[in-house]
């Protein structure tokens, strides 16, 4: 239950962690170039137990790898039972909990009240792509690094 509290915790301050995600969002950028003197590869796993330890608090994040919270009102899709990425199942109950676990608000009733309290996280109408199993485990932050930087693969795809 205490996953609950802290998801809904964050759902009601969304406002506040988008400021800090796109403070983040910065140093990440400005840090870019050393990192990738380091090399993305030989931080990947450094990265990814820091950011399942902070993101796991805050969101109870599942590490797929390919976070969108700012996305989804800083709520966290993959906590859905159903691991549905792309708004409510249908079995929303009247009192806005999941209809697989009827203790837990559902992750989308969630999201939604989270974007609202969002300055540029209101995207719930964007669809989001389907989790690709191979990046499970992985960093979110460095695969977002590399998709900042001109000409990466990541850009391409």
């Amino acid at each position: 239950m205490a996953a609950f509290s802290l998801r809904h915790w964050s759902a009601r301050h969304a406002g506040g962690l988008e400021k800090i995600y796109l403070l983040f969002s910065n140093v990440l950028i400005r840090l870019a170039p050393v990192l990738r003197l380091i090399g993305y590869s030989r931080l990947e796993r450094p990265v990814a137990f820091l950011e399942k330890q902070v993101k796991g608090v805050l969101f109870d994040c599942q590490m797929c790898g390919q976070c969108e919270l700012k996305n989804t009102g800083m709520t966290c899709s993959m906590n859905c039972p159903k691991n549905i990425r792309n708004g409510p199942c249908g079995g929303v109950r009247s009192d806005g909990h999941c209809e697989v676990e009827p203790d837990m608000p559902c992750v989308w009733v969630e999201a939604w009240a989270g974007s609202q309290r969002m300055t540029y996280g209101r995207n719930l109408d964007q669809v989001l792509p389907a989790v690709d199993r191979r990046y499970i485990g992985t960093s979110a932050w460095l695969r977002w690094m590399r998709s900042q930087s001109p000409g990466s693969e990541e850009t391409k795809q």
